[in-house]
């Protein structure tokens, strides 16, 4: 009997079982979420998208990602953040997307907030995944009980208030948790998920290729 939260399908393998909700998940719970994550453009994509994401469901996001792309030209932040009024009715035209005015402006915002940020530390990465929770923040085992009890966590509230103080919006903590799964700060596969253990592989490989510095170099 598979425990909550899991199924397993055909051939045995066992995984999440939101894995199984739409067809567009499979790929995308196999493949990318959980997976670290350290290069600028896309990590601020995710934090567009996962903002975009608020109030909605994940997989209306998922199935116009290709067009938020485009829209947005690849999410490049310093191309964003020169965005004029011009740009945001464009958007605001744009049926691909989802239309709604304030969240739009919080991504030309963020765009700039982002240039801000790699300015002055050199990486986006380099920021963010300092909000990465140490193992005492860590549950021992991540299950359904888990998962429904925490829409946020310590580290997701400390990311979200160290973001707004510099400016940026939608935000909150229950987004930057998703942000921080989605991207791999955390690991949240359910225990069972045959995901999980290649995800902590990834994550200890990811945490070795560090500089000295601390900056993530690593590309996976």
């Amino acid at each position: 009997m598979d425990m909550p939260g899991l199924t397993t399908d055909e051939t045995g393998q066992t995984r999440c079982t939101w894995r199984t909700a739409a067809a567009e998940y499979p790929d995308y719970h196999d493949h990318e979420w959980g997976v670290p994550v350290a290069d600028d453009t896309a990590l601020y994509e995710k934090i567009c998208l996962e903002g975009f994401q608020a109030g909605m469901a994940w997989i209306t996001i998922l199935r116009k990602r290709e067009h938020f792309r485009r829209a947005f030209e690849g999410f490049d932040f310093r191309r964003v953040a020169q965005y004029t009024e011009e740009d945001l009715q464009r958007l605001m035209a744009d049926p691909g997307i989802v239309r709604n005015r304030a969240k739009i402006l919080s991504t030309i915002n963020n765009a700039r907030r982002a240039c801000e940020l790699v300015d002055e530390y050199g990486s986006l990465a380099a920021w963010l995944w300092a909000f990465e929770p140490g193992a005492d923040e860590r549950p021992a085992l991540v299950d359904m009980a888990y998962w429904t009890g925490n829409p946020t966590t310590p580290a997701s509230v400390r990311l979200s208030k160290a973001l707004k103080k510099r400016g940026w919006t939608f935000v909150g903590p229950t987004t930057m948790y998703a942000f921080m799964q989605a991207m791999g700060m955390v690991n949240d596969h359910l225990q069972g998920c045959a995901c999980r253990q290649p995800i902590e592989d990834l994550r200890r490989q990811f945490k070795q290729a560090r500089s000295p510095q601390g900056l993530y170099q690593a590309r996976v």
